[in-house]
């Protein structure tokens, strides 16, 4: 069954009903479609409406689709109204965690006689369990990620800027077949590695630093999401046991990742072995989250999720410490869950490199 099917299928669609589609990541999972515009989806058909400038690009991306043109008169929502009103829908669920108030407005007033309702996340519900051609794409972002860590850890040298390491790691994974970057690269040097969303900036590269790379490929549509802490010389005592506690924490979890687990008790694996560490008011974010299309996608590892793993989902397991003032180490691998257990995309050791 092919994933507009399944949406029906999920979302028990009728004749009289709809789905409209406006999330950009959706719109890619269901049609192949990578332009701009709107899905509008019923039992009798599915269509792209778009503008001229990607009515082309449509056609080929997602043949079986009928491409609907926008024009000077009439916008996507116009569109989308009157193949809601030919089509004698009485029902339409849309994206109510995307759509702007004054777009949803927009459409009760193009389509006065359709209801409106969420189309509550069923697309992502579809999207949570990866198939083996999804996997196949993520191993393949994640691989060009690992390529581009082994390139840069070779050429970081003191005197380096953060930025200038950002440039190098960004540019390899491009070379390398990199559609784009999953999401914008950090590079966090020395007392900036406490900071977990640290911007690159003109901090020098100085002996005995630890660098925080967290960064991702994005081929065929699919993000890779990989970090690792490095060490530029030896570092200080203090953060070679931060980092044993960090790596020991990580490796437990990604251990403990199987169909079956709860969410949220993954996550306080890693927030007890840290806490019984002394340093558990220095991990304040989530063990991890999901990935595919989007760089954060569900369920998510961390305290609040009661979401069960399954097989088919890609996770990332993330355990952090950070020291205001002094540094931070984190390290993360992205995980497959398998039949029986997890399989890491990421195949760089995991062990402190001292460069």
């Amino acid at each position: 069954m092919d994933r507009i099917s399944r949406l029906l299928e999920l979302t028990n669609l009728s004749t009289d009903e709809a789905v409209i589609v406006h999330k950009p990541s959706n719109i890619f999972y269901l049609s192949a479609f990578t332009g701009e515009g709107m899905l509008f989806l019923c039992r009798e058909f599915s269509a792209i409406i778009t503008d001229f400038r990607y009515t082309e690009q449509a056609d080929r991306q997602s043949p079986g689709f009928l491409i609907q043109e926008t024009n000077k008169d009439k916008a996507h929502i116009a569109v989308a109204a009157e193949l809601l009103n030919r089509q004698g829908i009485r029902l339409a669920y849309y994206e109510d965690d995307f759509v702007a108030v004054k777009q949803l407005a927009a459409m009760r007033d193009a389509s006065p006689a359709v209801q409106f309702s969420s189309l509550d996340n069923q697309p992502e519900k579809l999207r949570s369990i990866k198939d083996e051609k999804e996997l196949k794409v993520m191993a393949r972002a994640c691989a060009i990620s690992v390529e581009a860590f082994d390139f840069v850890c070779a050429i970081i040298a003191e005197g380096m800027t953060e930025k200038d390491i950002r440039l190098k790691l960004d540019f390899r994974m491009l070379e390398l077949g990199a559609q784009d970057l999953a999401f914008s690269s950090i590079v966090a040097s020395g007392e900036n590695g406490s900071l977990p969303h640290a911007v690159p900036g003109d901090r020098r590269i100085k002996k005995g630093d630890m660098i925080t790379l967290d960064f991702g490929a994005k081929y065929g549509g699919y993000c890779a999401d990989m970090t690792r802490t490095v060490a530029v010389g030896n570092p200080s005592s203090q953060m070679k046991d931060v980092y044993d506690i960090v790596l020991h924490a990580q490796m437990a979890c990604q251990d403990a990742l199987a169909p079956g687990k709860m969410c949220r008790d993954i996550d306080a694996i890693a927030r007890k072995m840290i806490g019984d560490k002394g340093f558990g008011g220095n991990f304040g974010h989530g063990l991890g989250h999901s990935v595919g299309i989007d760089i954060h996608e569900t369920p998510n590892l961390n305290q609040s999720c009661d979401a069960i793993l399954a097989k088919g989902h890609v996770v990332t397991v993330e355990p952090g410490i950070y020291i205001p003032g002094i540094g931070g180490v984190r390290i993360e691998n992205t995980c497959v869950i398998t039949q029986h257990g997890t399989q890491s995309l990421v195949k760089a050791p995991r062990e402190l490199l001292i460069l």
